[in-house]
């Protein structure tokens, strides 16, 4: 099966069996996680990415299974950060290291590399990661057994309303995180458009039979830009580490290289995320998913048959 909902099949099935699938995923790398944490709980979080987006997308037509489902698997994925966030962080020394090779060929981040890579292991090593994955597989089983309560509506006009307006609010969170961090510029402001921009990735995925085209292209960009968006993340989360009390990634001497490479990196990939953000979502989210809903409705709403055909004898 795949992650995308069939226009042909009713609106309620298609979701549960999607949800289903995503958390049964997540369920599946949260076993396995024992063995190799760091992959198996990337993984897992991922699915819950798209079990969340999932339920954004039909929020309108079930509130009250939206909001707790929400929660739920929102509180799953918050408990398994910790790693995903060590690992992150080398990976963010290094993208600076290869970003800027003659700068940093002197070994000026080697010692603070060592740092995150101490912290990484502990993180990972850490025994109260089997008490949370335990807590996340309990939770993630209890939200598949709660799958089959969720109800929506099916008449293919309703579902069309339903899942236009799901993009459409998503589009509308989007636009006002890019407002914002066009004229701000803080962290939180391109937090919010790097979740607005994910779930949109999603969306088109879910709606790949009803967007209109071209989708490929859109797509393309929209991956684009979460990636960006991630970089940029790292970046604010190293720089939080590096200004918090206690020094955890070293003394000033020994991070006056990362400090200087954090405020270049910052500064283009700021620049970067803007401009593509508004070709994606520059235009008005009420304009854009007009299109979506007329043709959600056209693709979605079976053909009148022809009344003066005769009858099927």
């Amino acid at each position: 099966m795949s992650f995308r909902i069939d226009p042909r099949l009713p609106l309620t099935g298609e979701v549960r069996r999607i949800l289903a699938e995503e958390v049964g995923k997540a369920l599946f790398h949260l076993h396995a996680a024992s063995g190799r944490p760091e992959q198996a709980l990337h993984k897992c979080r991922k699915r819950l990415k798209n079990a969340r987006a999932l339920l954004r997308l039909v929020r309108s037509g079930n509130e009250t299974f939206y909001g707790a489902e929400n929660r739920c698997y929102r509180d799953v994925a918050a408990l398994l950060a910790g790693p995903r966030e060590a690992t992150a962080l080398v990976e963010t020394i290094d993208r600076l290291a290869a970003s800027f090779p003659e700068q940093s060929a002197g070994g000026g981040l080697d010692a603070v590399r060592d740092r995150l890579v101490a912290r990484q292991q502990h993180v990972h090593g850490d025994v109260g990661l089997g008490a949370a994955i335990d807590t996340a597989i309990t939770a993630c089983e209890e939200g598949i057994s709660r799958i089959d309560t969720l109800l929506l509506p099916d008449q293919p006009e309703q579902a069309a309303d339903v899942l236009a307006e799901g993009a459409r609010i998503t589009l509308r969170r989007a636009r006002k995180a890019l407002d914002k961090a066009g004229s701000r510029g803080e962290a939180d402001d391109f937090h919010n458009l790097r979740k607005a921009a994910k779930t949109h990735g999603m969306h088109l995925s879910l709606l790949g039979r009803l967007w209109p085209t071209p989708i490929k292209t859109r797509r393309k960009v929209v991956d684009k830009l979460g990636e960006q968006l991630g970089e940029l993340h790292d970046v604010f989360v190293m720089r939080a580490l590096l200004d918090a009390d206690g020094q955890p990634l070293g003394a000033p001497e020994e991070t006056r290289l990362l400090d200087k490479l954090l405020k270049r990196s910052e500064k283009a990939l700021k620049k970067a995320c803007l401009a593509e953000a508004a070709d994606v979502f520059g235009d008005s989210p009420k304009r854009s998913t007009k299109k979506l809903a007329r043709k959600m409705r056209d693709d979605l709403v079976p053909p009148q048959e022809d009344a003066s055909a005769p009858a099927a004898g």
